[in-house]
């Protein structure tokens, strides 16, 4: 049984497609043992409460520094050692020592097609603001492994969204959610819960791969 805990600091409509997919059997084996906010008013919260799973939050403004905030993060992470870290829209950045002990064990949801508009400061609106200044075509959204870079974790799994003429970065955030990201985000979990997943180098091999087959 592969043991989850689900970072999050907004609405969590990711963490409501892990749920659903958890209940409902499209993911194996797995349980939600914790859901994180560093955000008290974040109604991801009340989703897992619904669901009986155990929530914690962590705020850092309320520390005395970041230090003593990131020694909090680890020592709650660390103490309940998750198999498995998802960070499913989580705005807090990483402390190193968190990526070090859970090296291989972290995971992040992007909203676009990484290796284009990633890194420092592409989050929420942002990327969708950039892909439609751009004028690219296609956007989409990416589950990756976590390094201590900023989206440079080996990729798992990504699907494509077209980009509509009359798209805003609204409606663009929008349709890559419900057609990119509720699909790989549990998709991702459910091949590391059956060991399909490993890393070699910087690729990740997922075992009998077909996206045909993965995609519906």
């Amino acid at each position: 049984m592969l043991n989850i805990a689900v970072l999050v600091s907004g609405g969590g409509t990711n963490l409501q497609a892990i749920i659903d997919a958890v209940e409902s059997g499209k993911i194996a084996d797995t349980k939600i043992g914790m859901v994180f906010s560093n955000n008290r008013n974040a109604y991801a919260l009340e989703r897992a409460k619904k669901h009986g799973i155990r929530t914690e939050v962590l705020v850092p403004k309320e520390f005395e520094n970041r230090d003593a905030f990131n020694d909090a993060f680890y020592k709650l992470l660390t103490d309940a050692n998750p198999d498995l870290i998802v960070l499913a829209g989580c705005l807090v950045v990483i402390p190193e020592k968190i990526v070090r002990a859970f090296a291989g064990r972290i995971i992040n949801i992007h909203p676009s097609l990484i290796p284009s508009f990633c890194g420092t400061g592409y989050y929420g609106l942002k990327v969708h603001e950039k892909a439609l200044e751009r004028g690219v075509k296609v956007s989409g959204a990416t589950v990756h492994f976590v390094d201590e870079g900023t989206d440079t974790g080996p990729i798992i799994l990504q699907k494509p969204v077209m980009i509509r003429n009359d798209d805003t970065p609204s409606s663009l955030q929008k349709r890559i959610m419900e057609q990119a990201e509720w699909v790989i985000l549990p998709k991702a979990i459910d091949l590391i819960a059956r060991g399909k997943v490993s890393v070699e180098g910087s690729r990740v091999i997922i075992d009998d791969y077909d996206p045909d087959v993965i995609f519906n």
